[in-house]
């Protein structure tokens, strides 16, 4: 059982042993961190005197639960709630922005699966706070706390609507195509593992003018009939509806429907890590300008932004340090190879509903199979592997010895380290959301893929 405090929020296992699990005591000091941290920034004026936060959650079982006492104590700091309910991670983001919010709170553990859920915390502008912000929030979680009298209780107002606000922003940008995507006809399975996505991805196909949907797990009832992350591993029964309801495409998002990814027509898959890249060659096509991944994403994003003699930039794993990265380099179009989006001019977020509508304008413009398109782009092939932590384990000291080690190699250390290579990377850092490290590499083959994760793996593990 495990409880993680990190700039990724609060994220744990529910039940078990306060401060070791996310218990109801720890959700409530978390919110009571970022509650403070709101009150911090906060300049009250006679239109509104006290903060509003907005607080939506994915459909998994605890997220009730989770939700009343989250919004309980932001009632009790004097904080205004805005409440959507079963919600998407970017539908909340754009929410801030739109109801001029002091900040959000998404209760989600994205793709862990259901015995987890966690705090995902906002700024004002719908964007993840940033590192110094998440430090100060987790000082004030440990903090002795003031509360608002019985006067000053904040209220919680239900919002609804918001998903169809999300969805029209999307139908209104320039490089979504909706009569070229209504006249492919386009018939496409959905897998949404039974969580927000189901109420989502239906919605915004039906917009796009998509009429033939084969829902797969679309019910929000929050049961995960697979792992929930959008791996190929976990995607056997879209593959299956794919091939056998002769299909244009599957698409797969995680329960808070921050990434996507997609299934060719012939059941294999188009691969999470090329989500990106095509999303990427349609935004270029038409608009010029830089591109930004983070460490452990494909080369292939690299090589189509050189295609179109536009520069490419590599950031430090993480959604808050990709968009800083995008705002540093000014960048059009960027997000992570786990099938995350992030087109700014919709929000700087990642974003699967975005990402869905400007894949299928790419390929209703572009014509052909989706395994054609996927065939052209480079080639790589990726294994993601990863490395249990011991308790005992100092893990920074352990990746700083290992750096040392790969000296000769020229390691990258902004986020772990990254070896590149001839024959391609590899990339090993401790995870901000699980107990782990992950082993990333990638290479021509998926056997030279391999013989990279093993090899540095136990490299590191010869270290500890």
């Amino acid at each position: 059982m495990t409880f993680i405090r990190s700039i990724s929020g609060f994220r744990g296992t529910i039940g078990g042993e306060e401060g070791n699990n996310l218990t109801p005591p720890d959700v409530v000091r978390s919110t009571m961190g970022y509650g403070s941290w709101i009150w911090s920034a906060f300049h009250a004026s006679e239109q509104r005197p006290r903060p509003v936060v907005v607080v939506g959650r994915d459909a998994r079982p605890s997220g009730d639960m989770v939700q009343r006492l989250v919004t309980g104590t932001l009632m009790g700091m004097g904080i205004d709630v805005l409440d959507l309910g079963l919600s998407t991670t970017p539908t909340v983001e754009m929410a801030v922005m739109g109801e001029n919010a002091d900040g959000g709170i998404i209760l989600t553990a994205s793709h862990n699966p259901v015995q987890w859920n966690a705090l995902k915390l906002l700024d004002g502008q719908g964007a993840f706070i940033s590192a110094e912000a998440g430090a100060e929030v987790i000082r004030r979680s440990n903090a002795p706390m003031d509360f608002a009298p019985v006067e000053e209780l904040g209220k919680v107002t239900p919002l609804t609507g918001w998903i169809d606000a999300h969805i029209q922003a999307i139908l209104e940008l320039e490089l979504v195509d909706r009569e070229a995507i209504a006249s492919a006809g386009f018939k496409i399975a959905v897998d949404a593992v039974n969580s927000t996505g189901g109420i989502a991805v239906p919605a915004l196909l039906a917009a796009l003018g998509v009429d033939q949907v084969v829902e797969l797990y679309c019910e929000p009832h929050g049961r995960f009939p697979h792992n929930p992350e959008p791996r190929p591993e976990h995607l056997k029964d879209l593959s299956q509806a794919v091939v056998e309801q002769g299909c244009h495409l599957g698409i797969t998002v995680d329960p808070d429907v921050d990434r996507l990814a997609f299934v060719s027509e012939d059941g294999s898959m188009f691969g999470e890590e090329y989500t990106l890249v095509a999303t990427a060659d349609h935004v270029l096509a038409h608009t010029p300008g830089a591109v930004v991944s983070n460490l452990s994403s494909t080369r292939a994003l690299r090589d189509v932004a050189a295609r179109y003699g536009q520069t490419y930039t590599a950031s430090a794993v993480g959604e808050v340090n990709v968009v800083a990265k995008m705002k540093d380099t000014h960048a059009i179009i960027g997000g992570e190879g786990n099938g995350g989006v992030i087109y700014p001019t919709l929000h700087a977020g990642r974003d699967a509903l975005v990402g869905i509508a400007l894949f299928l304008s790419l390929l209703a413009k572009r014509g052909g199979k989706v395994s054609e398109l996927k065939a052209s782009y480079p080639h790589y092939e990726m294994v993601k592997a990863k490395i249990d932590l011991d308790p005992n384990w100092d893990a920074d000291a352990l990746m700083h010895r290992f750096a040392e080690q790969q000296s000769h190699l020229n390691p990258l250390t902004v986020d772990g380290v990254k070896l590149d290579l001839e024959s391609g990377w590899v990339h090993l850092r401790k995870s901000n959301t699980e107990p782990i490290i992950r082993v990333y590499a990638e290479a021509a083959t998926q056997d030279d893929a391999m013989k990279l994760v093993e090899t540095y793996r136990d490299e590191l593990l010869a270290l500890a």
